[in-house]
């Protein structure tokens, strides 16, 4: 039985009120934040098994949008349910087999589209979390009009060679006591992409976190964990201004 994969206590959580707004693009909803000021930089977050209403991930749209992004979240569960903490972690592979982080280009394409005609984007990054850092490990590999990634503890899937081979600048993010993602499989990325990548990565290991803690809502820390969390989302705005 393979530990629980990529759920994390969302027991206690404020609620919170979001600065963005909803968008109908094409077969997708979207919530969407922009910035204050006009921008052609644009960035695309993929949320985890939550989905794209969950509002931890609102806040990190809102957040990336207020360094200065027009950042969006499309629902990538194209309107099916997404998981939800009631839900059997007995059905929990039969979910996944209908909601595959791999499947996620055409939902890409739709809102890369999206974000260069109606929202004048010229270089558009993307970051994900649990779910979504697979996702865009996988976008990061097939997308070249993807000017960075960052993936946020993302399982580590399939040993193949062309899991390695980055199109664009791309950022991993890792808690150290992920029980979910051991250092092993952590350290085996680190060393292929040594071997394979061509462009600019990063793999960082942040003491004493588990998965999903870089996703928190400030009232929501604890805190121990408060500056690991400030510094991971310091580390995924930096790597995005640094490359978008």
């Amino acid at each position: 039985q393979m530990a629980d994969p990529f759920l994390y206590n969302t027991g206690e959580r404020s609620h919170y009120g979001c600065l963005g707004h909803e968008v109908q693009i094409d077969y997708l909803k979207a919530y969407v934040c922009r910035p204050s000021f006009s921008t052609d930089k644009a960035v695309i977050v993929v949320h985890d098994v939550f989905g794209w209403q969950f509002p931890d991930i609102r806040y990190i749209v809102d957040l990336m949008a207020g360094h200065g992004f027009v950042t969006i979240c499309p629902d990538f569960f194209k309107g099916t349910k997404p998981w939800t903490s009631t839900d059997h972690w007995a059905d929990f592979p039969d979910w996944m087999k209908n909601h595959d982080p791999m499947k996620v280009d055409k939902e890409a394409d739709v809102v890369l589209k999206y974000l260069k005609e109606q929202c004048g984007a010229k270089k558009i990054g993307i970051v994900g979390f649990s779910w979504g850092g697979m996702a865009v490990h996988h976008l990061m590999l097939k997308n070249p009009q993807l000017t960075a990634g960052v993936s946020l503890y993302g399982r580590i899937v399939r040993d193949s060679e062309e899991r390695y081979s980055l199109l664009n600048p791309t950022f991993f993010i890792f808690g150290e006591k992920d029980h979910t993602i051991s250092l092993d499989q952590v350290f085996l990325l680190e060393d292929k992409l040594k071997q394979y990548c061509k462009v600019p990565y990063k793999i960082k290991v942040y003491p004493g976190q588990v998965h999903g803690f870089a996703q928190l809502k400030p009232e929501d820390m604890k805190p121990d964990d408060k500056p690991y969390i400030e510094e991971a989302r310091r580390d995924m705005i930096d790597w995005i201004k640094m490359f978008v």
